[in-house]
């Protein structure tokens, strides 16, 4: 019996994971002057029907960013999540890579406040 439930757990706990997974997108932030909601978007290559040449598609998605870490030019990852409001269906997971302009700004922060 105990070799029973025990052979069965991993199968339960596989099945419920692949049961939450949800769709993950990863894009560019194009604006974050908004509360706790950031504007991110995902680029995508498509081949023409007609044409046979790869296009670039792009795609705005709105998603929530609690913490406020994201910044416009930041590298990220959203989810999709259940509806927060009208248009955002997505919550940031993870910023994958900062803005290199706004880390040379930090920087050159740093060093002028060190100067002094």
């Amino acid at each position: 019996m105990a070799n029973e439930t025990n052979s069965n757990a991993p199968a339960a706990s596989e099945a419920a994971d692949a049961r939450h997974q949800h769709q993950v997108l990863t894009g560019r932030v194009t604006s974050a002057k908004m509360e706790k909601t950031i504007v991110v978007e995902v680029l995508r290559l498509v081949k023409h029907p007609k044409y046979r040449r790869v296009v670039r598609i792009s795609k705005k998605f709105y998603a929530h960013d609690e913490k406020r870490q994201a910044k416009p030019g930041d590298t990220v990852r959203i989810v999709a999540s259940r509806p927060i409001s009208k248009l955002k269906r997505w919550r940031l997971k993870e910023v994958l890579a900062r803005n290199a302009s706004e880390e040379m700004k930090a920087e050159i922060k740093r060093d002028r406040g060190a100067a002094q």
